[in-house]
């Protein structure tokens, strides 16, 4: 009872199954067709695909066997973040050491958000900062390694995303609107 669309074009290639009984679960508002395919998101500078790895499971609520307390979870992310953490290292420390899997079932918020609501935000945004660490530490590499082709092409394209990152966050107000990326001045940007 299966059901394939004509195909149009290469470009238009989208099959869908009805399975048995799908008619009535239509009309009663139950998603029934699927792709039998799913798409995957490319990479930025290469032609991967990136078709494995694992996501997170759906779930609305904190394990019952968590610490589901969210006056405790937000002082333990507030005192972390004191001790020099990023957010993704104190998600790592609460999951690990605090029996908190997931910070946002617990507290309703990203832990970004749990700090900037507390006052404690840095300068640059963690992903932008962490690109402009691994640019500043390909220029130290080139520096000794001059001949280098293929880290100095990874510089630059570390580069470029960091141009794009920085366009993103003065659109939304996140950057100075004239805030500009300059490699002579990096190693006095990063922390």
């Amino acid at each position: 009872m299966a059901e394939w669309p004509r195909q149009t074009s290469s470009f238009q290639a989208q099959a869908v199954i009805l399975l048995p009984g799908a008619c009535a679960a239509i009309k009663e508002g139950e998603q029934v067709a699927r792709t039998p395919e799913a798409t995957h998101m490319s990479r930025m500078h290469s032609g991967g695909k990136g078709r494995s790895g694992s996501s997170k499971p759906r779930v609305s609520d904190a394990p019952a066997w968590s610490d589901t307390d969210k006056k405790d979870v937000e002082d333990l992310i507030v005192s972390l973040a004191g001790e020099g953490h990023s957010t993704a290292m104190i998600g790592t420390i609460l999951r690990d050491q605090h029996a908190v899997p997931d910070a946002r079932l617990v507290t309703g918020e990203r832990i970004s958000q749990t700090l900037s609501r507390n006052g404690i935000m840095n300068k640059y945004p963690e992903d932008m900062m962490n690109l402009m660490r691994k640019a500043l530490n390909l220029i130290d590499h080139l520096s000794g390694n001059s001949k280098d082709l293929h880290n100095r092409r990874q510089l630059e394209l570390c580069e470029s995303k960091i141009r794009r990152l920085a366009r993103y966050y003065r659109d939304t107000g996140r950057l100075d609107k004239d805030w500009v990326y300059k490699q002579d001045q990096l190693r006095l940007m990063v922390e």
